[in-house]
């Protein structure tokens, strides 16, 4: 998700943590034309759901480098094989940003790679386990309905809003990485590079 139309930087914080998923959901596509009401029912029953799993460890090599504010990126996720490359740059200016803002309290020292990890590790288990169908019946959406049947729906977007709040909850941050996206981005544009896109971009 690119984080766009975002509200002035001192406004940043106002905007709480479901509001912020309510955003990434609709800037998602496929979202366009969905009733807000929807998109924040969406919102809140992926943020409980990735709140309530349990924790998990980052298996996956774990690489780190530089270029990560071109691409707009904090982390990524390779399949094959599976590799979490943490791109340094962009989480030092993550960093700075906490420091700049007085958010520290809410994203302690250390923070930004802890919640970059633990993101990308819920995002393998979303995607190879049966957490994924739970999260489709969490959510209660619908791609058929025959009578009685019921199958449930992928919403898209959704994940990334469980994974951000399982990285909120697992690193016990204040507020979610999501809110230090988007303050990530506009320092990002303040200094004449492209906007940060979705924190993790996965290559499956």
């Amino acid at each position: 998700m690119t984080v766009e139309n975002a509200p002035a930087r001192a406004d940043l914080a106002a905007t709480d943590d479901i509001g912020w998923a309510v955003r990434l959901l609709a800037a998602t596509p496929t979202h366009e034309h969905r009733e807000p009401e929807l998109l924040r029912r969406w919102a809140r029953a992926a943020d409980a759901f990735g709140a309530a799993l349990a924790p998990v460890e980052c298996t996956a090599r774990i690489v780190e480098s530089e270029g990560g504010l071109e691409l707009g990126l904090l982390a990524r996720y390779t399949s094959k094989p599976p590799t979490v490359e943490l791109y340094t740059d962009t989480i030092d200016l993550a960093e700075r940003t906490v420091d700049a803002r007085g958010w520290r309290d809410w994203y302690p020292p250390g923070s930004v790679r802890a919640a970059a990890l633990a993101h990308e590790a819920v995002h393998v288990r979303l995607h190879h386990g049966p957490a994924k169908a739970a999260l489709k019946r969490a959510l209660g959406h619908s791609a058929l309905r025959l009578g009685r049947l019921r199958v449930p729906g992928h919403v898209a977007g959704a994940e990334e809003v469980a994974a951000h709040a399982y990285a909120r909850t697992v690193c016990g941050l204040g507020r979610s990485p999501l809110l230090l996206t988007a303050a990530v981005a506009a320092e990002a544009e303040g200094a004449s590079t492209p906007p940060l896109t979705r924190d993790a971009r996965r290559e499956n």
